[in-house]
């Protein structure tokens, strides 16, 4: 895979915690970033799969059970 150079502003705290981080998973901080975007970018697509899934479920419809009203002649009927 073709990689392409960015330039990332963190605060330091943070990039502090993250170089820390990423020499406990003996890894570096391009691979730790690298890893962490490419769960966002999976995440979203599994979230935006389910809600096409459920947005046709409801454009389809439930079947509730739902019976038209007896008509009032038909209440009254003898």
């Amino acid at each position: 895979m073709e990689m392409q150079n960015i330039t990332l502003s963190l605060p330091k705290p943070i990039l502090h915690r993250v170089k820390i981080l990423a020499v406990q998973r003996q890894s570096s901080v391009s691979r730790l970033l690298t890893q962490a975007v490419e769960k966002m970018l999976e995440e979203e697509t599994e979230y935006e799969m389910a809600r096409r899934r459920q947005m046709a479920l409801l454009a389809k419809g439930f079947n509730l059970g739902f019976r038209k009203p007896a008509s009032r002649d038909e209440i009254h009927e003898r």
